[in-house]
Parts: C-alpha cells; structure tokens; sequence
C-alpha cells in the first residue's frame, strides 16, 4: 500500500498524521508512505525527525483581513496556489499513492484537491469541535471524514462522517516517576507542573508562566515555543531555581506522566492525550482561532475530567495560582479514556483499499 500523508503548520495537524502514519508503520511493513507539506513549515523537521520522506510544496495561507499588506499577501497566495498545483501533480504522478490522507493546514487544500481531479481517494482527519475551513471545503469531496470530536458532525455536510477520537501516541503510563523526579532533581512534596502554548508559544503565556516562576512554589517544566526565541534567552538567564525552560519538548508525553497538573492551549490533539491518561489540568483557549474553536474544545473536556478553563482576558499570575492550588487540593478521580483513533483510520484505510483492488 502507498500511502502520502499530508499536514502542515502546527504540530496540532502535524501530529496525527504522524501518528497514524507510525502505526501503519509497525503495523504493515510493506507500506510505502510519503508525507507532504510546506517548504517552510515546521511539519519538515518533525517528518524527517520520526524518518518519514517528505516532499515540500511552495503554498501560503490566505489573509482574512482587509488592509495592503494582507492584500499583497493574498496576491502571493493566489500565486502560490498555481505554483503548488503544478509541484502537487507531480508529485502524485511519480508517486503513485493508492490514498492520501490530510489532517489540516492550508497545505491540505492545495494537495489533496488535486488528488480529487486525479481521482485519487483521500480521507480527511478533523481533530476540533468545530472544523476548519479547509476541512469543509473537502468534506463533500472526501471519501470518509474522520472526527477526532463527535461534536464536529453537525458542522460538516456530508454522509461520510465517522468518529475515530484524535489518533495520539500511546502514551506509557508505567514510567517510573520517582526515577524522573530525582533525574530533574525535584525536591520531594514539591508539585510539578507542566505549561505551554502550543508548538509555537504563546506571548501572554509565557509572561504569566514566568511570573509564576519566580514564586518558586512548584517545580516547573516550560515548552515556550518555537516562535519565542528572545523569551527563551532572557528566562534562562534569569537563573531561576526549580524551573526546566525549552523552546519545544520533543518528548513531552513523559513529562504529562510526571507532572501533578498541565498548563495548555485547547488544542484537540494535547486535549485527547491527556484525556487518555485522565491529567489535571488548566487550559487557557487560544482567543486567535477561527469560531472560537479551542473554548468549545475546553469546555468540552473540563465536563468530563478535572480541568479548569480560564479564558485569556482573566489570565494573569493571581488566577492562575489560585486554580493551580484548587487542582492539587482536588483529590476526585476520573477514569481514563481509552484511545484507539489510530487503529480505527487504519482500518478505514484498509477498507477503502480492499474496496479499490475488487
């Protein structure tokens, strides 16, 4: 089976892809899988990091505002959709995938409406509450739309929807946490706390989380993102006790096992790996996402596990330590939730290429 997973701009469409494409991986070593996206995006490094071959398309995203410098990067993308046609055609062709499979990013558009005028067969993985706009352009022309949030079916016209839950990495509970507590010399009783804006970073999280910081009450994990170079350099300057500072955690999934609370954004993907491990946590809804889409997804877990939910107009250090402090004082239990999203796509995708080969 020849599989192109295409995906770009954060890791929250990132990361499923290369889920899913790990578990056909191990699951089928006969399959041949390509991943496309951004010349400049960061779904290179993150490919190529997990072994993947990637081929890159020269796409950018439309401006939603009306002023001149928008309107000349609007000019830009209408060149670069032409551009990007060509360079996804040839692809396809010297390829020759059986399916292709997008999980968001406007690069998903521009490659796999191509696919539909070559008549190859895609399915579309939607990991938020509310849909993006790249997923409602192709749903009608999907073969299946997967849901990562039942809630999304609504939003979506079409008949081939099926929920899957967010495809994530098995996340190994077992991991000794005493061994990781003593490796990053954490006092013992001293809570732990995971924090980060999402694979970029976030300005205002980053200056609360700080401030947060300097307290010393807990000892503090901090991914600032990959856009925040200049914060990165001045906090670890600052020599601060307690606090373990990176641009971006490679291998974060460990430190959620470790931490006693998470700090995050209401990105679909981090929202269902914590689920899966049932983890306390705060989460601060990004305000700059189309429809308001990481409130919904917030409040959606908040329901269903032991998460505050503080908005950015109400963020600051007070309301976030009182929150920190009600969670670790909460002892209420919640079940974890089993996740089998990835074993799902797959054998959605085996369906479609038995149906292909009959």
């Amino acid at each position: 089976m020849k599989i192109i997973f295409v995906c770009g701009g954060t890791s929250g469409h990132i990361n499923p892809a290369l889920n899913i494409a790990n578990y056909i991986r191990n699951k089928d070593k006969n399959a041949k899988i390509l991943f496309v996206g951004s010349n400049k995006g960061m779904e290179c490094d993150l490919v190529k990091k997990e072994g993947f071959d990637f081929k890159g398309i020269t796409v950018s995203g439309f401006a939603r505002k009306l002023n001149i410098s928008f309107i000349i990067k609007n000019v830009n993308s209408i060149k670069n959709l032409f551009v990007s046609s060509f360079q996804s055609r040839k692809i396809l062709k010297e390829f020759k995938p059986d399916i292709c499979v997008g999980t968001g990013g406007y690069v998903t558009g521009a490659f796999l409406f191509q696919a539909f005028f070559m008549k190859i067969p895609f399915l579309i993985q939607e990991q938020n509450a509310i849909p993006g706009l790249t997923t409602k352009l192709l749903s009608r022309f999907a073969n299946y739309v997967l849901l990562g949030n039942d809630d999304a079916k609504k939003y979506i016209k079409s008949k081939n929807c099926i929920y899957t839950g967010n495809p994530i990495k098995n996340i190994n509970i077992d991991l000794n946490k005493y061994q990781m507590r003593e490796k990053l010399n954490v006092k013992s009783g001293v809570p732990v706390i995971l924090s980060f804006g999402g694979s970029l970073g976030a300005k205002l999280i980053n200056k609360v989380i700080l401030d947060v910081m300097k307290t010393g009450k807990y000892f503090h994990i901090h991914s600032c993102g990959k856009n925040n170079r200049e914060f990165y350099k001045l906090a670890t300057n600052m020599n601060l006790q307690n606090v373990k500072i990176e641009e971006y955690i490679y291998d974060i999934e460990q430190f959620m096992i470790l931490s006693d609370i998470v700090i995050c954004r209401a990105g679909a993907m981090t929202l269902s790996e914590l689920a899966s491990i049932a983890k306390k946590a705060i989460i601060i809804p990004s305000p700059n996402v189309t429809n308001n889409h990481q409130l919904h997804n917030a409040l959606s877990y908040a329901k269903r596990f032991n998460a505050s939910v503080i908005e950015e107009k109400n963020l600051n250090k007070n309301t976030l330590i009182k929150e920190i402090d009600h969670l670790l004082k909460n002892n209420t239990k919640v079940a974890k939730k089993e996740n089998k999203a990835c074993k799902k796509v797959f054998d959605i995708i085996l369906k479609l290429s038995s149906k292909l080969t009959l």
